[in-house]
């Protein structure tokens, strides 16, 4: 879907860079990256340090820089433009674990407006610094997360468990993935990192590589919170930030 929207704004001087935020490397994103088969630059950041350095909080979110290399709009939510072509058939819902059922209703509610988003988006691809959504300055810096001491001792614990992954050295990773999200409470991408690498239940669809506890004890989740319960405390209309103009 992505590199649809980047086939229709190329020829009008726009790169698109997709950044895959994964602590497992090309370990875990190639495949998806492969899939993808993207004809524009597709980076992997193991350690987060974009999601650092421009307070991406949750996936898809964007940053629209201009050809002096100037931000025009901080990170943002970015919901995908719609694509026909990789229309899915519906899963069998009667094969599906409860609890897959009770995620898959709650992600159901996540508000999103990918109308509105693109079309800003184009607006300034059409118009550059003329346009009424590329933002000064000021507007940016004013909208730009605030680097927090707790946020950047948050941040330093997130990059310690992110190399403590790559060095499997899981009971260090999970330390400081856990100091990471009460340090950083508003980052769904810090928490989805950590519960991606587990295998039980309470991981719901991002359960992946690590062999953990068995899905039949979730007393030994190792996480405060989970995406299901998060998402119902949040309410699932908090999940994206709505789009401001």
């Amino acid at each position: 879907m992505w590199r649809v929207l980047r086939d229709e704004l190329h020829d009008q001087g726009v790169e698109l860079i997709t950044v895959g935020l994964d602590s497992l490397g090309v370990t875990g994103c190639q495949d998806a990256i492969k899939a993808a088969a993207p004809n524009h630059p597709a980076l992997i950041d193991s350690h987060h340090l974009m999601a650092r350095l421009f307070g991406v909080v949750n996936i898809p979110q964007s940053v629209w820089i201009d050809e002096q290399g100037m931000i025009v709009r901080p990170v943002t939510s970015a919901p995908p433009p719609p694509d026909d072509s990789a229309e899915q058939p519906p899963p069998d819902i009667a094969a599906l674990p409860e609890r897959m059922l009770e995620i898959m209703g709650e992600a159901m509610q996540i508000e999103s407006d990918p109308k509105t988003y693109h079309d800003a988006l184009r607006d300034w691809v059409t118009h550059g610094a003329n346009s009424r959504y590329a933002l000064s300055p000021e507007i940016v810096i004013a909208r730009s997360q605030p680097a927090t001491q707790e946020r950047a001792l948050g941040d330093a614990h997130f990059e310690l468990a992110c190399e403590a992954v790559v060095r499997g050295r899981k009971s260090l990773a999970i330390a400081h993935f856990q100091a990471a999200h009460r340090l950083v409470p508003d980052s769904w991408t810090y928490r989805r990192q950590a519960w991606s690498l587990e295998t039980v239940d309470a991981a719901g669809p991002f359960a992946r590589f690590w062999q953990g506890p068995h899905p039949d004890h979730p007393e030994d989740w190792p996480y405060e919170g989970d995406w299901l319960s998060d998402i119902r405390a949040s309410g699932p209309a908090n999940y994206y930030d709505p789009w401001k103009a």
